[in-house]
């Protein structure tokens, strides 16, 4: 029986925008772009600095940091996704499980978005990244939920996999309809 209902941020909460980045810039130098990723991933993990993390995007692409910011911080909430978020919410927990770096969430999200969520594991503060089976068991500990009374929702099939393989129910996303679609028989079922 489902008891918790976990979502991902980038791509389901809010739009992507760092993916988009890294393919404008980088998307003809898989070295580089994969140089970029393992920047971003120390970033999420907290062994880097979000300013520093910044700093070395900007170099890699001869911009300032605050231009670089700029354009990986146009993340725009899903308002249809947050309606749903508010009619689950009296029957389950909800939480949030990101790949993030410090000091993102709070420019995204108003403070009764976040308000909704009864657990945010965020990767920086964790140590894990999804798809790490740990990032998983971290939020369903949070929400004193047992891992296979979960729901996990993401944009990205690796992620989706790698919380089936922790244990947790699973749907790839790709809108709020489609969810709503595919997440409300298991709920009443």
């Amino acid at each position: 029986m489902i008891r918790a209902i976990i979502f991902d941020c980038f791509g389901v909460l809010a739009t992507e925008a760092w993916l988009p980045f890294k393919t404008k810039y980088f998307g003809d130098d898989p070295a580089r772009f994969e140089q970029a990723t393992d920047l971003g991933n120390q970033a999420n993990r907290g062994l880097i600095s979000y300013d520093d993390f910044l700093r070395l995007i900007g170099v890699m692409t001869n911009m300032t940091p605050d231009a670089v910011d700029s354009e990986i911080a146009r993340n725009v909430p899903d308002e249809e996704l947050f309606t749903y978020l508010r009619e689950l919410k009296p029957t389950y927990k909800l939480g949030l499980l990101s790949n993030i770096a410090r000091n993102r969430l709070e420019q995204m999200f108003a403070d009764d978005q976040l308000a909704l969520f009864d657990a945010i594991t965020l990767s920086y503060k964790s140590g894990y990244i999804k798809p790490q089976p740990e990032a998983y068991s971290v939020v369903a500990d949070q929400l004193k939920v047992s891992i296979n009374n979960c729901m996990f929702v993401d944009d990205q099939e690796r992620n989706v996999s790698g919380a089936r393989t922790a244990g947790m129910q699973a749907i790839l996303y790709r809108s709020a309809a489609q969810l709503r679609q595919e997440l409300e028989p298991l709920l009443t079922g």
